[in-house]
């Protein structure tokens, strides 16, 4: 349970250090860039940890990772880091930790799942608390949180796609393997993408732009996925994904402390129903 609390707490801390990088001048390509760049060589050394011993990936797994690596860790991370240009980390986190109801979603309309009327109730709860944060900061910020809101909601669609389907190639070849070269190829992607959209000069940047960078991608990308993978091993999925709570509420206190957003009745009341809305669809599915 300590693993899964740090894994998440860390994960959350994601959005802080790219809300803190976006101060110095600097856009999402090049944050997301110069994170994958970083996060590269883990991912990498945990292919080939994984990989020893198996047999080879046919041409039909390559290409299955290959379409989940773009869709589960390409695409969601850098939607997610548009939006993180026009929203606050606070409904960043909230959006994200949609997840679970979208996965439902997905797998109700393309699985043929049912959905009892308690899941319906679940998913109201936990989407009202969305709404409610979401009035307050469009209140504030303008019509710019539409467009963020939706970047983001985008990433955690295509996570979510992500996860629906790649539970045949997860049982085929291995969790630990599929997460290592799937990202890996995420990371060769985003790294392509900089230099399509950017022209070489546009790598210099701030040291604290670096800085930032590597502490992403080693203690909120890399470590966080080891920690979460370590206690799905040690406490089984459901109780790391109750414990994972923690994320939103860390996103919170550390937000207020980083980035100086303010700590409204709004917020709390939004974070409130959108946990106990995932609690609920959590324990009565």
């Amino acid at each position: 349970m300590l693993l899964a609390a740090g894994g998440a707490i860390a994960f959350s801390g994601k959005a802080i250090i790219v809300k803190l990088s976006y101060q110095y001048g600097v856009d999402a390509v090049t944050v997301i860039m110069y994170r994958m760049l970083f996060a590269l060589p883990c991912f990498l050394l945990l292919s080939w940890w994984s990989s020893r011993g198996r047999p080879a990936l046919s041409s039909r797994d390559w290409w299955e990772l290959a379409v989940l690596g773009f869709c589960g860790y390409y695409l969601a991370s850098f939607l997610d880091f548009l939006g993180l240009q026009y929203i606050g980390a606070n409904l960043e986190r909230l959006i994200l930790y949609q997840n679970p109801t979208i996965v439902l979603a997905i797998s109700m309309l393309v699985l043929h799942m049912k959905v009892g009327l308690r899941q319906w109730a679940a998913l109201g709860v936990s989407y009202l608390g969305v709404i409610v944060v979401f009035a307050h900061d469009i209140s504030i910020s303008g019509s710019h949180v539409v467009l963020g809101s939706l970047l983001v909601l985008g990433s955690a669609v295509s996570y979510a796609i992500y996860l629906v389907f790649s539970g045949n190639i997860v049982k085929r070849i291995g969790a630990l393997r599929v997460t290592g070269i799937a990202t890996s190829l995420a990371c060769l992607f985003c790294i392509a993408q900089f230099f399509v959209l950017r022209p070489p000069t546009a790598m210099l940047v701030a040291d604290e732009v670096i800085q930032l960078a590597l502490l992403n991608a080693l203690f909120c990308t890399f470590l966080p996925v080891l920690m979460v993978m370590l206690a799905v091993e040690r406490v089984g999925a459901a109780v790391t994904a109750q414990t994972g709570i923690v994320g939103p509420m860390s996103t919170i206190f550390l937000s207020a402390w980083l980035l100086n957003e303010p700590l409204t009745l709004w917020v709390a009341a939004g974070t409130v129903l959108v946990l106990a809305g995932i609690w609920l669809l959590a324990r009565w599915r």
